[in-house]
């Protein structure tokens, strides 16, 4: 399926987007490419764009002195960018970096705020978009204070379980906030799906 026709399904199918302003709103997409280990933002860089996944697996990651979390990861057909930092352009906590090799559909701030100004049904779309977002952060904040390691690994499993496959276990780990070592023994101990 074309990019474009995929990307403009899934925003539909949160809130209809009416044709003139999905027009003026595929114009300022761009096809980019990344190869592996790529960093598309860095800590204290504002987020200019707004990317859509169309291959590949990223993750957002902050550092804290020799520490290293994991945040988010990112695969096709989902929104991608340091979303604080693009919302609010201001600078960034957190580094963008390609996992694997990466294609992306990207549109600048500028031309996506001043879009987002002009059409309510994007603006509508965007919204709803946000709203299931700080969800899901709500959802997941719950279960990095009380899950249990084994917890976090079963609802992992549960919400995504092709995840195992695409991403380094090192990263699944500091995703969930737990040891490699521990990491490494749940994987063993428990029946995958």
């Amino acid at each position: 399926m074309d990019p474009l026709e995929a990307l403009y399904k899934q925003l539909n199918a949160i809130h209809p987007i009416d044709a003139e302003a999905w027009t003026a709103f595929s114009a300022i997409w761009s096809p980019v490419r990344y190869k592996r280990k790529e960093i598309l933002t860095a800590a204290g860089e504002t987020e200019k764009y707004l990317y859509w996944v169309i291959e590949g697996v990223q993750r957002g990651f902050h550092l804290h002195g020799d520490k290293e979390a994991t945040v988010v990861f990112t695969y096709p057909a989902s929104f991608s960018g340091i979303i604080d930092s693009f919302l609010l352009q201001r600078p960034s906590k957190y580094y963008l970096e390609t996992i694997t090799a990466s294609s992306f559909l990207r549109a600048p701030f500028t031309e996506v705020e001043a879009l987002r100004k002009k059409h309510a049904s994007l603006a509508e779309a965007m919204y709803r978009t946000l709203c299931y977002t700080t969800s899901g952060i709500l959802e997941r904040q719950i279960e990095l204070m009380v899950y249990t390691a084994e917890e976090k690994f079963r609802v992992l499993l549960r919400r995504s379980p092709h995840i195992l496959q695409i991403i380094p276990h090192k990263y699944l780990a500091s995703y969930l906030g737990i040891d490699p070592t521990t990491f490494s023994k749940l994987l063993g101990s428990i029946k995958l799906p």
